[in-house]
């Protein structure tokens, strides 16, 4: 007699209450019953759910009244989780120019050492002339880090 009268007064209360938490209301229990209506003992969640909840959690206040089948707090959860993998996405590697092989800077440093005088632009031409794609400002960068050890080998003779 009392889930009768407490299922009346939660059907009139529906009245009472505007048509967008009404229709929001509907929707989020028509979820549910497609997700217990799936054959097996226990309904598992996949990500559609998992994404409709969080994204019910960020318009609708009021839906912990009609969570049947997860908990709020597993909602956040899932949110949580969308959140840190949103970020991880955004903060992966996105490539760039490619890294100057040790085959590359080791054919540097040998002609800065054998030819003194010869500066970036120079050595750049070599390499073109050998068939190594490496761009003149790579090879200045790199003569910089020679020539800044204190290595007495690359410094110009006055």
């Amino acid at each position: 007699m009392l889930r009768f009268i407490l299922a009346l007064l939660a059907a009139i209360r529906v009245f009472f209450r505007s048509s967008g938490d009404t229709a929001l209301e509907v929707q989020a229990l028509r979820q549910q019953v497609a997700v217990l209506k799936r054959r097996r003992p226990r309904p598992r969640l996949k990500w559609p759910d998992r994404f409709f909840w969080t994204s019910l959690r960020q318009i609708w206040p009021r839906r912990a009244d009609v969570l049947v089948i997860v908990k709020a707090e597993t909602v956040v959860g899932w949110h949580r989780a969308g959140f840190r993998l949103y970020w991880r996405w955004r903060s992966r590697p996105q490539g760039g120019r490619p890294k100057t092989t040790h085959e590359i800077r080791a054919l540097i440093r040998r002609m800065a050492e054998e030819n003194t005088g010869w500066g970036a632009p120079k050595i750049h031409g070599e390499l073109l002339k050998l068939g190594w794609e490496v761009s003149e400002r790579s090879v200045a960068r790199y003569l910089r880090r020679i020539r800044r050890r204190g290595d007495g080998t690359t410094h110009r003779s006055a």
